[in-house]
């Protein structure tokens, strides 16, 4: 654990602009719900596919991956873990976790106990409001995720990808001119796609070589986000700013 540097009335991700305003009453509840801050570093589990939860987290700073393992060893990559993310209501809920969580970078974490988390419900239904929707949005982006990789061929889907984090890393104030850094390796965005190592390196060097856009070791580069928008052939969903937990 790590002593708790931010408070949530100046919590640095609140100053992005990527999320929703909090009245000073959800302040406090959140300032309530939150005991402490985490640091993980780069390889470990935040949480463990099939196994229980006491905790649940929001990204503070650092990225990762959600991924399910399948019995044969397979992995799906479900997710990228971005700042702001809420990790963990599926075990606070279910009980127990359907994926793992895997720091890619080391993380710090905002870190609330799961048996608080129905008081909360209980004292700040705005609070638990926008529990739900995130949960909702997370829904909406799997179900977009889903109809993506059943249904666009691998240059569609690597363009859609790329999009996806570009936006929501420049949101989130980690990049500027066009450039983001972007910590994770072929092989997380081929397992995100369905595609092979082989077929992504391919298509990520067909985007590069027609300027649409370059992800070379740890930045990616995109000089015209529309142009990649397009070339996903994926229409923007207009969401409204989530909520910060």
């Amino acid at each position: 654990m790590a002593p708790m540097t931010s408070q949530c009335s100046q919590c640095p991700l609140r100053a992005t602009g990527a999320f929703a305003e909090m009245t000073p009453a959800q302040l406090e509840a959140t300032q309530r719900f939150k005991t402490s801050e985490v640091s993980v570093i780069a390889g470990a589990d935040v949480l463990s596919q099939g196994q229980k939860s006491d905790y649940l987290y929001t990204v503070l700073r650092g990225m990762g991956l959600r991924q399910v393992t399948l019995p044969d060893g397979a992995r799906q990559v479900i997710g990228f873990v971005l700042p702001g993310d809420f990790l963990g209501l599926q075990a606070g809920v279910m009980g127990e976790m359907g994926h793992s969580v895997v720091a890619t970078t080391d993380m710090m974490l905002c870190r609330f106990r799961r048996e608080d988390l129905w008081a909360l419900f209980g004292t700040c239904p705005e609070r638990a409001y926008d529990i739900t929707h995130l949960a909702a949005r997370e829904e909406h982006m799997l179900g977009e995720a889903l109809a993506v990789l059943g249904q666009k061929p691998a240059l569609e889907r690597v363009a859609w990808a790329l999009h996806k984090l570009f936006t929501r890393l420049t949101g989130l104030g980690l990049g500027s001119d066009g450039v983001v850094a972007l910590p994770f390796r072929q092989q997380d965005l081929a397992d995100a796609l369905g595609l092979s190592l082989v077929h992504t390196n391919k298509t990520l060097a067909k985007l590069r070589d027609t300027g649409v856009a370059n992800w070379t070791g740890r930045r990616l580069v995109v000089p015209d986000p529309s142009a990649l928008l397009e070339l996903s052939d994926v229409p923007q969903a207009d969401l409204p700013p989530r909520p910060l937990i």
